[in-house]
């Protein structure tokens, strides 16, 4: 049996339906991520797994035991906010053992859990230090270790790097899932970054309107989107309203550009049909031989760069694309206005219903 268990859980404020229907099994130990733009539904959902919120509907159990109607101070859950929180008048030791006083654990048991979690988080130097005389990244540990040391049977984290610049963020998230595998805790992580979420989870709940768009690995997520708002959600992606010539063979044309795409959905349309067409721009190359499936003439309209990539946009009949290449000091591109080949695997060209 899973063991954190969302069972069509809802969530009504007046007539409106923050979270809708929603149904997630996560495993022990497992890292998942909500997804999602702001006004979703990920931080509702996160507070109906806290207590903090009541599902209209639905049911909550963890572990084997039902807590959809149990108050957030008898679940055994930590939380961590986009806001540290720290009681500013306590020291760094005095935040990350509160949780343990309230629940009147013995002294010598308090000392010792917060030693642990100061050598977790590396600040054994800054024990007796106030909120105030840390950076915000370091704060931001200290939350993290508070909401460790209680033990919880499972960690919520709401959007917490949000407020750091971005080095910082990156090098926290890292630290943040190598402790997360070190303890084997149970994680729940709400972020509206689709970067944070490839890199952090083991799985990713893609939310939209208070609904799932989709579930799966970051892997699955980013290559094979099962809808239009997941495709165009998460990474870079060229869309293009085609029209559908063969379903079986999977053909389409673009402005007498023809394509052939390895999609599923084509297969389900009529010919004549509208789709949208997709394709990430890193599935585009330069045509130097013509054994893909897709070879595309194109105009060289921009080329941009971008560090590590050279992002170079293209115009394939009337609609534009970008194509994405490494760099290298020996890299040789067109002229802009150059006309060019570009190709691309069937399996690259995605297809989502108009």
């Amino acid at each position: 049996m899973s063991f954190l268990i969302l069972e069509h859980v809802s969530k009504q404020f007046g007539n409106f339906g923050a979270v809708q229907n929603f149904n997630l099994s996560v495993e022990k130990g497992e890292f998942v991520s909500f997804l999602g733009p702001s006004g979703c539904g990920k931080t509702t959902t996160l507070r109906m797994i806290a207590g903090f919120e009541k599902p209209t509907e639905g049911r909550i159990i963890l572990d084997g035991v039902d807590i959809t109607n149990t108050p957030p101070n008898q679940r055994n859950v930590g939380m961590v906010f986009q806001s540290y929180a720290l009681f500013p008048n306590m020291t760094v030791a005095q935040n990350i053992g509160f949780g343990l006083r309230i629940r009147k654990l013995p002294e010598q048991e308090i000392k010792a859990r917060v030693s642990e979690m100061l050598a977790l988080i590396h600040l054994e130097n800054r024990a007796n230090s106030f909120p105030h005389q840390l950076s915000g990244g370091q704060q931001q540990r200290v939350a993290l270790a508070r909401a460790l040391a209680i033990r919880p049977q499972v960690l919520l984290l709401d959007e917490p790097l949000s407020a750091l610049d971005a080095k910082i963020r990156v090098a926290l998230r890292t630290e943040i899932r190598s402790i997360q595998k070190q303890l084997g805790i149970t994680t729940i992580y709400v972020t509206h970054d689709q970067e944070e979420a490839l890199s952090i989870s083991d799985r990713i709940v893609v939310m939209h309107e208070g609904k799932i768009e989709q579930v799966g690995t970051p892997f699955e997520i980013y290559n094979f989107p099962q809808t239009k708002f997941v495709a165009s959600f998460v990474g870079t992606l060229n869309t293009a309203i085609a029209e559908v010539v063969n379903p079986q063979r999977g053909e389409l044309v673009l402005d007498g550009v023809r394509f052939i795409s390895a999609d599923d959905e084509i297969k389900n349309r009529d010919p004549g049909d509208r789709v949208r067409l997709s394709i990430r721009p890193e599935r585009l190359s330069f045509a130097s031989d013509h054994r893909k499936d897709n070879v595309l003439d194109a105009f060289i309209e921009n080329i941009t760069f971008l560090g590590a990539v050279v992002r170079i946009q293209l115009r394939i009949g009337n609609a534009s694309f970008y194509m994405d290449t490494f760099n290298n000091p020996h890299l040789a591109l067109p002229e802009i206005g150059a006309q060019v080949q570009v190709t691309c695997s069937k399996e690259a060209v995605l297809v989502f219903r108009e």
